[in-house]
């Protein structure tokens, strides 16, 4: 595994353009039951700001990897935040959660969505387990952004 340098480990940023207008891709990041079509099994949480709530995703043998989750910012059509990965019973804030941003800007006729995950650093892990985890979200994202556009896609054909 090769060596990531400081600035790699502090921040991930994805951009990437969706052929929809922001108010509907605002609600595909944000909405629970839409989130659910693109990124975990299940998205239980209200769009208000402060409320906890839980990501749940299944294994391919059965098991369920439960994440707690608490809305940061809502403000259609254009940025959508939330913490994750806190211990169930924080509350999450800097140094025991990461933030991720959804920030949306009209282009042409879609959106071009860039998200933003920050907080690795201030998390405090060992930096074995800091490369681990970072490298855990990278592949991650890249694996449900793409999934995210074709959902979009396919909404869009269907109206």
């Amino acid at each position: 595994m090769d060596k990531l340098t400081d600035a790699e480990v502090g921040t991930l940023v994805r951009e990437l353009y969706i052929d929809a207008e922001p108010d509907i891709v605002f609600d595909v990041v944000s909405s629970p039951e839409y989130v659910e079509q693109w990124w975990p099994d299940e998205a239980r949480y209200r769009l208000e700001p402060g409320s906890p709530g839980e990501l749940v995703f299944r294994t391919a043998e059965g098991d369920e990897i439960v994440q707690q989750f608490s809305v940061v910012e809502s403000n259609p059509p254009r940025t959508f935040s939330f913490r994750w990965t806190h211990s169930p019973g924080e509350d999450p804030a800097a140094g025991n959660s990461l933030l991720v941003t959804f920030a949306l800007t009209a282009s042409g006729s879609g959106t071009t969505l860039t998200m933003t995950e920050t907080g690795f650093r201030e998390r405090g892990w060992e930096e074995a387990e800091l490369e681990r985890q970072f490298r855990e979200h990278i592949d991650g994202w890249n694996y449900f952004l793409p999934r995210l556009v074709t959902y979009v896609a396919g909404m869009e054909a269907a109206s």
